[in-house]
């Protein structure tokens, strides 16, 4: 990855940005995710920047652009590893 990180869209949690990766590294894109700035900092609660290469900017964008939902499974399962993880970093 290169140094010229776009933002390719801001989530609400970590559980959000783990979605978001997912579809990313589906379409062959990678990617990294840091916590927003000037956000409050709630662990994985708090708001996630999930950023690509300048270069793959317009790829990201239209691959997130196809609405293929989650199911309540997946979003049960991703709610759940945050918590935990939240829970792990307060301990």
């Amino acid at each position: 990855m290169t140094e010229d990180l776009k933002i390719v869209t801001t989530v609400g949690n970590e559980a959000e940005a783990e979605m978001v990766g997912e579809r990313l590294s589906e379409a062959g894109i990678s990617f990294t995710v840091r916590l927003a700035s000037g956000g409050i900092r709630l662990g994985a609660a708090a708001a996630r920047d999930v950023c690509v290469d300048g270069q793959d900017l317009d790829r990201a964008r239209d691959a997130l652009e196809v609405d293929e939902g989650f199911s309540d499974e997946e979003l049960t399962r991703l709610s759940d590893e945050a918590g935990k993880a939240a829970r792990d970093e307060t301990a």
